[in-house]
């Protein structure tokens, strides 16, 4: 009987004991439950967006067919012409490409997209640097293309223009058309606008009535056409009054010009609008020595060559 008594009293024990458990666990859901939750921490950065300082953004490697050299016969020769956009590149290359392959040789001449496409076509040069798309008569001709990095093409004002705003898409269609001819209709000074337009071989003026005009033509009461595709004449003709475009590398590190935003976007961030990408022009069947200097164009040393402009 005792035995039996003792068992009674340790089957109530913990019947007991699992009672006051399961009330305090419930008691801490319930406080739990009572308490809101955290937000999550949103990340944001300090860090002004402008000019002289864009967000950094990732740069895609080089597109090429053609596997990467390792070795070039001494006396190999590749002559390029083409875009004014892809100077930095060319020569940046350059240095690289010889200095790989002791012996080889790069030499270009930048006359615009178009006059190195009609060489390449006319079999002048081995390659062809272009910042347009190819034409469907050149992909008949026979031409390829390699990705060699992605661009923006910038719009410009000299430092000392009175207009300090944004630009919309609408806004850049309606100066370069000729709708806009004052600054006074974009928020700036009661001033004359003068367009600094560039000449049809120039990619970058193909890139750019297609991007930013919907392929209509720059035009207009206040157009000036330089003669030649280059930037530095450009810059150096905007005064007070004037707008120019050019590739983006060339004119972020001016000290007298302003980069003008987009719809609030400056070049390098993801959403500003006139992006495109800078190209080499072959025609097939390429050549060894156009097989290895595109094939270098993917190796390495060449993409940091590359990203360095």
């Amino acid at each position: 009987m005792a035995q039996k008594n003792n068992t009674l009293s340790l089957l109530l024990a913990l019947l007991v004991t699992g009672g006051i458990l399961g009330v305090g666990a419930r008691f801490l859901l319930k406080q739990n439950a009572s308490v809101d939750p955290q937000p999550v921490a949103e990340v944001t950065s300090n860090t002004a967006v402008s000019p002289n300082n864009p967000p950094t953004m990732p740069t895609a490697a080089p597109s090429t067919p053609f596997s990467a050299p390792t070795t070039v016969a001494s006396g190999t020769q590749i002559f390029i012409d083409g875009s004014t956009s892809m100077v930095g590149i060319n020569v940046a290359l350059k240095a690289a490409f010889e200095s790989k392959f002791p012996g080889t040789r790069v030499e270009f001449k930048a006359q615009g997209s178009s006059k190195g496409i009609e060489a390449l076509i006319a079999g002048q040069v081995d390659v062809a640097a272009s910042s347009r798309p190819l034409k469907p008569e050149e992909v008949a001709a026979g031409l390829n293309t390699v990705v060699v990095k992605p661009d923006q093409i910038a719009l410009v004002v000299d430092k000392n223009n009175g207009f300090r705003q944004t630009l919309t898409t609408e806004q850049v269609r309606a100066i370069f058309t000729g709708q806009t001819t004052n600054w006074s209709g974009v928020g700036g000074p009661d001033m004359p606008i003068r367009v600094l337009n560039r000449p049809p071989v120039s990619g970058t003026y193909s890139a750019f009535t297609e991007l930013a005009l919907n392929g209509q033509d720059v035009n207009g009461p206040g157009v000036t056409t330089l003669e030649r595709d280059e930037t530095t004449g450009m810059l150096q003709q905007l005064g007070t009054d004037g707008i120019g475009y050019a590739t983006y590398q060339q004119i972020a590190n001016q000290s007298t010009v302003r980069i003008v935003p987009i719809n609030k976007a400056f070049p390098e961030q993801p959403e500003y609008p006139y992006q495109r990408q800078l190209l080499y022009v072959y025609k097939e069947p390429a050549s060894e020595a156009v097989q290895a200097f595109l094939g270098f164009v993917g190796a390495p040393e060449a993409q940091s060559a590359i990203n360095s402009q």
